[in-house]
């Protein structure tokens, strides 16, 4: 499992990567076409707005899986070792729970519905859905995370650290 679970790490990793170089030649791009140029590029903007998408709800799961996310442990931290683990057990499963139902399932019919429907975007002409697709995958990958994160918990003597590169 954990050899799946850095395949998985380093894939989402390089994905984020390649996005952010994308989206920063897009808008380096969209600065010489509108300052330089004169010509501001129609596709740009929109090619922007679709990365900054991927890249946030992608980013999302990454920073829930190395736990770069926001928490206050004022109270968790007042209690005893057994109580913590418990505690993060009971939020990790109440995250696979939201990320489930509201990212998997209805990122999914949303997803299927602009297809469905051939909606497509403005200025790129590409199906809206494929769009919308991030949303259940970034959903699955919480899933992924928070039942790792479980079971790692549920490991005597578990590092704290994950097994990230």
């Amino acid at each position: 499992m954990n050899s799946v679970m850095r395949v998985i790490d380093r894939a989402l990793a390089w994905v984020l990567m390649v996005l952010m170089a994308v989206m920063v030649i897009d808008v380096t791009w969209q600065v010489v076409t509108r300052f330089i140029l004169s010509e501001p590029s129609s596709v740009t903007e929109e090619l922007a707005r679709f990365l900054l998408v991927w890249i946030g709800l992608l980013g999302a799961a990454y920073a829930f899986r190395v736990r770069a996310h926001l928490g206050l442990d004022i109270v968790t931290s007042s209690l005893s070792r057994q109580a913590q683990v418990k505690t993060e057990i009971l939020i990790n499963v109440l995250c696979f729970a939201f990320a489930a139902s509201v990212m998997v399932v209805g990122g999914f019919k949303l997803m299927m519905l602009t297809l469905d429907l051939n909606q497509l975007s403005p200025a790129l002409q590409i199906p809206m859905g494929y769009i919308y697709s991030v949303v259940p995958i970034s959903g699955i990958l919480i899933c992924l995370f928070a039942i790792d994160h479980i079971r790692l918990r549920e490991i005597p003597g578990a590092s704290e650290d994950l097994p990230i590169d």
